[in-house]
């Protein structure tokens, strides 16, 4: 039938539609279009009301995940030797085939197998090398010398309530409230054979202890000689002792330092071996758990579903930590400022497994050097993490309200300082995001030049001379990693690290203090010339500056009305940017009143007029 005189005007059906697109994530229903249609339908509250839905927030955050791209791809691996329990699968003493956890780089007391998978080639027939494939002819090992060297556990994985004396609620049946989310790996809930449900698993002993604080480790054994066979028994050379380990024999570390695994004996996986995640293999990367292969409606309506490894595992759950902190900024209608400044967060189990077991085992190796055992001065504090997320909580998400001093929105989180893993990286992907400004060299000739100083350097000046002193904010926030180096244990000048003869420094120093600019007297921490002083602000120090420059608010009404309007910015748009940024600043940078003036505004209903191409061309439905 043809539609009532008082039926809305084609142009007010295409503008419903993009408000519908924008505010709901989708096209309107038929029930919604009735509502259109009938009389005294109040456009302005229909806007009004889904300005606080989830689409609204789904679309704002979407906005700002593209433009940090801040999903993490294949590329990079996130497997902590402290944290992961790789597998092998040797022969019980009935012939039959089980599975032992071990990790790599243990320490163990007995020489034979120090630093190795529990059980030596002669006494399994089996050939454990680091991450590859165990080789070999496996060969019964006999009851007694399995309970000496393994003991069983029932872990995290497949018991909810693993912190009991004796766990009961395998996952499965008797898991009382189940996640549907948490998925582990049929190769990790089933015996080699794939029929017989595991009920415990077996680890290497050193691995499942629980000691929070161990003690400094040294063997004493000397180095393998260069050409000479190794010792019997061993599938690699003898771990090498460490000059600190020597020094600081039977001092105390903790156990959940990247050094605890290599400089002590003491220190294992914990209960139920909760710092820790499992394997399915002796490999580089093995998987653990399924994840959604795709979630274009977010987490809790995925499609499919993949198997990942470890490093996959952790970097989902960093991106979807980013997820929850803009979806609050955004669906709280926070100062978007807050998006740089903010300490808050929000966790899930593995997050929390990650915050207290996996992230500071990115710390310390040459750290030792400066006395620095481990992380010292975190950007997520460990024990910000409520001890009650347990790390198969994978739905259940905890608002933390505070991270820690160090803490600074989106730019400490792991996701961020993973993506962008250089200070200047890191550098200009805020300097891009938050300012819409991009570093473009005014001349494309490079002249030679040995000048050190990029700031200053011919045909490196335009560019670097603004980038040098924002990446200098990075300068304690470890390259590659989320290791903060405290001023104590790295000063920006330090004599130790001071050139020597030959214009070098030692081996430790190299990494943190940087030749180029270090001196006869002094060394200089990487990254800190182009300004100590941002170098000593650090992240929050950028992020404070940032949030004060008018570029900010420019930027981001910039974004959010040409994401909306669907098209690049044009001159005659100035008077309206110049209008939203006014209210934008004027209403506390909150993003609500922003995106309400540009859905209200002309420029929005004509660009939401357009006729498709398809259609402008004679084709399509009219």
């Amino acid at each position: 039938a043809p539609p009532s005189a008082a039926a809305p005007a084609l142009e007010q059906y295409r503008y419903f539609r993009a408000l519908s697109l924008d505010l709901e994530g989708r096209l309107p229903t038929r029930e919604e279009l009735a509502e259109l249609e009938s009389p005294g339908f109040d456009l302005d509250a229909w806007i009004e009301r889904h300005l606080d839905g989830p689409g609204y927030v789904e679309r704002l955050t979407r906005i700002y995940m593209d433009v940090l791209r801040l999903e993490l791809g294949p590329v990079g691996l996130f497997t902590p030797s402290e944290t992961t329990l790789r597998r092998a699968q040797v022969l019980g003493p009935d012939g039959k085939p089980l599975h032992v956890y071990y990790r790599h780089n243990q320490r163990r007391l007995l020489p034979v197998i120090d630093g190795e998978f529990c059980f030596s080639e002669a006494e399994s027939g089996l050939r454990v090398a680091s991450f590859a494939a165990v080789t070999g002819t496996p060969r019964p090992i006999s009851q007694r010398l399995l309970d000496e060297r393994t003991t069983v556990v029932r872990p995290f994985w497949l018991y909810r309530d693993y912190l009991s004396v004796v766990p009961t609620q395998r996952y499965g049946a008797g898991w009382k409230d189940p996640d549907s989310a948490y998925v582990p790996l049929p190769q990790l809930l089933f015996e080699p054979d794939g029929t017989t449900p595991t009920v415990e698993v077996r680890v290497c002993k050193e691995e499942a202890q629980t000691a929070d604080v161990g003690r400094i480790y040294a063997s004493d054994i000397p180095p393998l000689p260069r050409g000479a066979p190794l010792p019997a028994g061993r599938a690699r050379p003898p771990m090498p002792e460490d000059r600190h380990a020597k020094a600081h024999r039977g001092e105390p570390i903790s156990c959940r330092s990247a050094l605890a695994s290599v400089m002590s004996v003491d220190c294992g996986c914990g209960i139920g071996l909760e710092h820790c995640l499992p394997g399915d293999s002796s490999g580089r990367d093995p998987r653990a758990f399924s994840l959604p292969a795709h979630l274009p409606l977010g987490i809790e309506a995925p499609i499919g579903a993949a198997p990942h490894t470890i490093s996959g595992w952790h970097k989902f759950w960093w991106s979807q930590e980013a997820i929850h902190f803009m979806k609050h900024v955004f669906g709280a209608d926070r100062d978007f400022r807050e998006i740089l400044t903010g300490r808050y967060t929000f966790i899930n189990g593995p997050l929390a497994q990650f915050y207290r077991s996996s992230a500071p085992a990115a710390c310390c190796s040459l750290h030792k050097s400066f006395g620095m055992r481990e992380d010292e001065a975190p950007l997520f504090l460990p024990g910000a993490v409520p001890p009650v997320v347990a790390p198969h909580d994978v739905s259940d998400w905890t608002f933390i309200p505070d991270r820690g001093p160090r803490a600074a929105g989106i730019i400490t989180t792991p996701v961020f300082l993973a993506k962008y893993a250089s200070r200047r990286a890191r550098a200009a992907a805020l300097y891009s995001a938050f300012l819409c400004k991009s570093f473009m060299a005014e001349h494309a000739d490079l002249p030679p030049s040995d000048e050190p100083d990029l700031m200053v350097r011919p045909g490196c000046s335009s560019c670097h001379a603004r980038l040098e002193p924002l990446a200098a904010y990075f300068t304690r926030v470890e390259e590659t990693t989320w290791t903060y180096l405290p001023a104590s244990r790295f000063p920006i000048e330090n004599p130790v690290c001071k050139l020597n003869a030959e214009g070098k420094t030692g081996h430790s120093c190299q990494r943190f203090y940087d030749p180029a600019f270090s001196s006869r007297e002094r060394g200089v921490l990487r990254g800190a010339y182009a300004s100590p002083d941002n170098a000593e602000r650090g992240p929050a120090g950028v992020a404070a500056d940032l949030t004060r420059m008018p570029e900010f608010a420019s930027c981001a009404v910039e974004r959010v009305t040409e994401s909306f309007l669907g098209r690049p910015l044009r001159d005659e748009d100035e008077a309206l940017l110049r209008a939203l940024r006014e209210r934008f600043v004027s209403r506390g940078y909150r993003m609500r009143s922003l995106v309400e003036a540009i859905v209200r505004s002309p420029a929005y209903a004509r660009a939401s007029n357009q006729r498709p191409a398809l259609e402008r061309a004679g084709g399509g439905a009219r």
